[in-house]
């Protein structure tokens, strides 16, 4: 077998009827989800200077007038949607598929002129692969110092794609081939807390396009560019052998992507939990000035991008940075009891009360951690009349466990377009044609939200 060639004769077969109805229900959350938070980040400079990259087309780029080309499009909604960390996450990946993928297929479609049941089949197929591949090497990518959403999403994207326009199975395999060549992302925008992380899904967005393209005008990709001598695997993850039965078992027959968490607080994945944690230490009646000291249970692997170096993230030097803090992330949490978008702002980052609860917060090792299978949360708070407090948060809320439910996803939705500087009106259009887009012979509906 080689896996490419098995993935491809999927794509190339699946059907709308294909999909069950949870995924395509989950298709269209991933849809409005993504729309809101490109909107949310529609006036941020990093879209700003992503904008100077984009050519004029006919695609659309939510929440910004005029039409762009397809490439562009992919590019600005995938940094857009991915940009605040706010979107959707899958638990043993982890990898946020909807900002990858949504702005592929979205781009294709409208680029090719294609119905809203093409657009449903992109969506749930790229979804599917991408969640599956990140099952194949746990924590391997991230161990090498890349980032999953980067290398995986620029072939799922290429997959998306390719089904969204019926490729052949061939044209379908070398899709994969030549964006396993496109795909990239390095972690180092931990260190000083940059932008290129928010980049990362836009970019293997747009190279998905470009892979399915090209394979579809005959340039060729190697068929083993995941299980050869130097696959993507090998070259991304090289400290874990394949496993690639969680990529090719019940292909079609056995959906995971209903799975997707879509998260509650805009911040990096594995620390909600632990926010959730905070939250209910607070909700105790439990002061700042009562804490001596917090001490969390934690898993090996995140440590490299969520705890360390400490003085760090005691301190985080950009908004951007206090993201990936778990103890910035629980300080605000506690004290403002939720965490959202005004939370990481220049003068949140810089706020002495929050600075100081979080200096009082470190790690340990918890050897039993199940992470990645499960994100969970855990504190241990000592105070200082000598009692202790515990708290342990068993699962990531919004995931299979306590799904966000229709109304809170579409008030987040809401909330994020508010926030951006949508009307109430023009965010219920979009819930509307959210509904019905899927059956749709056109996209044109969506030109209404370039705006």
């Amino acid at each position: 077998m080689i896996v490419a060639e098995t993935v491809a004769q999927w794509l190339a077969s699946v059907t709308p009827g294909d999909v069950p109805d949870e995924g395509v229900e989950t298709a269209r959350r991933l849809l409005i989800d993504v729309a809101g938070l490109c909107v949310a980040a529609r006036r941020e400079k990093y879209v700003d200077a992503t904008l100077g990259a984009a050519d004029h087309g006919s695609c659309t780029v939510f929440g910004h007038s005029g039409s762009f080309d397809g490439f562009g499009a992919a590019l600005v909604n995938g940094t857009a949607a991915h940009g605040e960390d706010f979107d959707d996450t899958f638990e043993g990946g982890p990898v946020h598929s909807g900002a990858v993928i949504i702005p592929a297929v979205v781009a294709a479609c409208e680029r090719e002129q294609l119905g809203g049941d093409r657009l449903l089949v992109g969506i749930a197929t790229g979804t599917e692969l991408m969640c599956r591949m990140s099952l194949v090497a746990p924590m391997a990518t991230h161990n090498a110092g890349f980032h999953p959403t980067a290398i995986f999403g620029a072939l799922a994207s290429a997959a998306a794609v390719a089904a969204a326009l019926r490729l052949s199975p061939d044209a379908s395999t070398s899709a994969l081939g030549i964006a396993g060549s496109m795909a990239s992302g390095i972690i180092e925008y931990l260190t000083e807390g940059t932008w290129t992380k928010r980049m990362h899904a836009g970019w293997a967005a747009q190279s998905g396009i470009r892979a399915a393209l090209m394979a579809r005008g005959g340039f060729l990709g190697p068929r083993t560019v995941l299980d050869g001598r130097n696959s993507v695997y090998r070259a991304f993850a090289p400290s874990v052998k394949p496993n690639f039965e969680p990529l090719v078992e019940a292909l079609g027959k056995r959906w995971v992507m209903p799975s997707i968490a879509f998260k509650p607080y805009p911040c990096g994945t594995m620390v909600q939990p632990f926010i959730d944690c905070a939250t209910k230490l607070a909700a105790d009646g439990v002061t700042a000035d009562d804490v001596a000291e917090i001490v969390c249970e934690v898993a090996q692997g995140t440590v490299p991008r969520l705890w360390e170096p400490l003085a760090d993230k005691h301190r985080p030097p950009t908004p951007y940075a206090a993201k990936f803090s778990t103890p910035f992330c629980m300080a605000v949490g506690f004290l403002d009891r939720n965490v959202g978008l005004a939370q990481f702002s220049e003068a949140r980052i810089r706020d002495r009360e929050a600075l100081a609860l979080a200096a009082k917060i470190r790690y340990e090792i918890n050897p039993h951690d199940e992470y990645p299978r499960k994100f969970t949360g855990h504190l241990r708070a000592l105070l200082k009349d000598g009692t202790q407090k515990e708290y342990r948060q068993p699962y990531i809320r919004g995931g299979v466990e306590e799904p966000l439910s229709d109304r809170e996803l579409e008030s987040k939705f809401m909330e994020n377009a508010r926030y951006g500087g949508w009307t109430s009106e023009i965010a219920h259009r979009l819930l509307a044609v959210s509904r019905t887009l899927f059956g749709q012979p056109t996209l044109e509906g969506l030109q209404e939200f370039r705006r």
